[in-house]
């Protein structure tokens, strides 16, 4: 199959790393001569495509106004996914905008929702190929964009430090990631949280609770100032005690199925509020400290945050930057070599490894075993941790590990 011309469309939610996945397409094209145009708006441009009067193509003065650094994305996003679009022509539809284009094959990036529709376009002999994007780190391989919202989130968290030491509060952030902890864990790693709640970890949230109050009192009565805070980082799928999700039921189902999480953030705080108002030893600490006024200021106060979708706008990582601009290029070369309908995983070392798509949007979460480590240093997941840890030691050589 002859390639002349690549159409690039990126889909699902923005985040850092998706410029860098553009640029590295349309440069290395530009290398074989190949054109590239974006076909804006996620699947909802490329079912419209066939309305459209013209794409703008990428050619290297237009890819200078394009910044790898930048997160979002020059192509734009939405979330449609085709299969559930109400039109029997749908699929001719985007055969025949294809065609009007001159389109030989898409480079599509997007999670585990963009790689199924890619799927589906591949089964109708549509010529695509998946690069991993997704913040939430939790494809089978690692996605464009976790790195740079974990940054995001652990500044964010830093930050915060400062004003919660300055008015003795208990700040709970809750941070994008639905069902899987990994960007909630990482960055709350990275910030040195106290506390970090994720849904793979059931909370016991007496026992969490007694380690925030138990971590409070002691840094504001060591404090020369009597100043201190606490740090509890919150992923937003994270469910109640009876295990139900969280979410906004007045609000409806999107395209592919998922309700609108919401209140993480908000039950964790009223769990250790609840425990505050019963505590009688937090009456007596607030008065040794200097801080208890009757009936105007007489426990620690407990804050909710939602940084929403600052983690994911701004800018990206150089870890993502070079990701994207890898994955990128090597989706063009895996279409120069005719594999079409496959994610890219990595160019490591002159190969460019790939995978099934199904397989690589098979939804991982984070391991209980990963957590183990960070436990013993004293950071709680919300359960008691146990004592000893065994852990397994094995010898690797060669190929170098990488860390998510």
């Amino acid at each position: 199959m002859e390639i002349k011309n690549f159409g690039i469309i990126t889909s699902g939610g923005d985040c850092g790393g998706l410029n860098a996945v553009i640029k590295g397409v349309a440069l290395t094209a530009l290398k074989h001569h190949i054109k590239t145009f974006i076909i804006p708006n996620g699947y909802a441009g490329l079912y419209n495509l066939v309305d459209f009067d013209h794409l703008v193509e990428l050619t290297q003065d237009r890819l200078e106004q394009i910044d790898v650094y930048l997160a979002g994305s020059e192509a734009g996003n939405s979330r449609v996914k085709i299969a559930k679009i109400k039109d029997e022509n749908k699929y001719e539809r985007i055969r025949q905008g294809l065609k009007k284009f001159q389109i030989d094959a898409l480079l599509i990036a997007g999670g585990d929702d963009t790689g199924s529709v890619v799927a589906d376009l591949s089964e109708k002999n549509i010529p695509c190929i998946h690069i991993p994007k997704t913040m939430d780190l939790d494809l089978m391989t690692y996605s464009v964009g976790g790195d740079s919202t974990i940054g995001r989130i652990a500044q964010f968290a830093w930050d915060l430090k400062t004003t919660g030491r300055t008015h003795n509060r208990i700040i709970v952030m809750e941070v994008f990631g639905r069902y899987a902890g990994h960007t909630a864990f990482r960055g709350g790693i990275a910030c040195g949280a106290d506390a970090i709640l994720i849904p793979e970890i059931p909370v016991d949230f007496d026992y969490l609770y007694e380690f925030v109050k138990k971590r409070l009192i002691e840094r504001i009565e060591k404090s020369d100032v009597k100043a201190g805070t606490v740090t509890i980082i919150v992923a937003e799928g994270l469910r109640d005690a009876s295990g139900k999700e969280l979410v906004d039921e007045s609000s409806p189902p999107d395209a592919f199925g998922h309700k609108k999480l919401m209140g993480a953030g908000k039950y964790v705080v009223k769990q250790i509020e609840d425990r505050i108002k019963k505590d009688p030893e937090i009456k007596e600490f607030m008065k040794r400290t200097g801080q208890y006024v009757e009936g105007v200021y007489e426990i620690p106060e407990v804050r909710e945050i939602r940084p929403g979708h600052l983690v994911r706008c701004g800018f990206t990582s150089p870890i993502d930057a070079n990701f994207g601009m890898e994955v990128g290029a090597s989706a063009v070369y895996l279409a120069l070599n005719n594999i079409f309908g496959v994610t890219v995983v990595s160019y490591v070392d002159g190969k460019i490894h790939y995978m099934d798509i199904k397989e690589a949007i098979q939804q991982r979460f984070v391991s209980e075993e990963s957590i183990r480590i960070y436990e013993q240093m004293g950071i709680s997941f919300g359960r008691k941790p146990q004592e000893k840890i065994d852990l397994k030691f094995e010898k690797v050589s060669g190929k170098p590990i990488r860390p998510y």
